[in-house]
């Protein structure tokens, strides 16, 4: 196994825990540029027809090409890793946590590029910190089928040291990452980056799930910006309490210029209330609303928002009992 401390060092041998959308995506194209890759997934059927047909991927210009990571459902079948990537649903990181013991050796770096708040300190509860890194991406994709995955628009991914160091594994990431078309950068301030993330998404996700729309009609409609703008008052206010500097010369602008760029995107709290599964809220608006009751900042537009959405998880089991 090649260490990840060595400078310079391409091939890795990587196990993506979390074969959806992001993580399929993640893994099909590290594995197109020559890493040996490991798709985890607890879906029988997404892992089975990419043992058997490898992992179709379609681009943002509708070509479509073919890859062939491995694919289990089992981790303890893929051994020690130089990299594990963490994609799983925010709800399933602690579980997923438990299971990363038969992929640890001493040089192996567990990366979360996860949604929200929290991920980190979950991790931290199985895995040493020593071994952890954290980053966000603006890379988007979908599932379309068993198998097969719609990479929706790329966008720069930001990962880094949780102490911010300028380490020679950070480095090799940000490389491999490069290399194999995901473009990467490394931070020294990775809190800041994923709070910067989460100023989007708690603008942008509740409201789409919400009003079940795509992310730019929210621009069109004067209420709804109003209440992004809000909200994301409230995260920066929240923020600035905690100490974290938040690396965005406007904030809100960014938010905005998200929002017209994935115009197009169905975010993935949409698709989750759409499908009636459990969305990501509490580590969302949810995240913010927990950390502004702990530090003293009132969070009344996130209280709400989160409220609606957790109100949207239960109308799939509501209509099922009145049936």
């Amino acid at each position: 196994m090649i260490a990840m401390e060595a400078g310079g060092a391409r091939q890795l041998k990587v196990c993506v825990i979390g074969a959806g959308a992001m993580g399929s995506l993640f893994g099909g194209y590290l594995s197109a540029a020559g890493h040996e890759v490991w798709l985890v997934d607890t879906a029988t059927g997404h892992a089975d027809a990419i043992a058997r047909q490898g992992l179709r991927i379609v681009e943002p210009n509708g070509e479509e090409r073919v890859v062939r990571p491995r694919a289990v459902t089992d981790p303890r079948s893929v051994g020690p890793c130089d990299l594990v990537l963490v994609f799983v649903k925010s709800y399933h990181t602690r579980q997923a946590a438990a299971s990363l013991a038969p992929l640890l050796a001493p040089s192996t770096v567990v990366l979360t590029l996860q949604n929200g708040l929290g991920n980190v300190d979950a991790l931290a509860e199985e895995v040493p910190r020593s071994h952890l890194m954290a980053g966000t991406t603006g890379q988007g994709a979908n599932v379309l089928g068993a198998g097969r995955i719609h990479h929706a628009g790329s966008g720069e991914t930001l990962i880094g040291e949780l102490d911010g160091a300028p380490t020679d594994r950070l480095r090799c990431l940000v490389e491999a990452f490069t290399d194999a078309g995901l473009h990467a950068s490394a931070s020294n301030n990775v809190q800041g980056v994923i709070w910067a993330k989460l100023l989007v998404n708690i603008a942008i996700n509740p409201l789409t799930a919400i009003l079940r729309v795509r992310n730019g009609r929210l621009l069109e409609m004067p209420e709804a910006v109003e209440i992004m703008k809000e909200a994301v008052d409230e995260g920066l206010a929240v923020a600035s309490r905690a100490g974290v500097r938040v690396p965005l010369e406007d904030p809100w602008a960014h938010v905005r210029d998200v929002a017209r760029r994935t115009g197009d995107n169905r975010s993935s709290m949409l698709q989750d209330v759409e499908m009636g599964r459990q969305t990501e809220i509490d580590v969302i608006n949810g995240a913010v609303v927990r950390e502004g009751s702990r530090l003293g900042v009132a969070t009344p537009v996130n209280l709400a928002l989160m409220h609606l959405v957790k109100c949207l998880e239960q109308i799939p089991l509501i209509s099922c009992l009145r049936a």
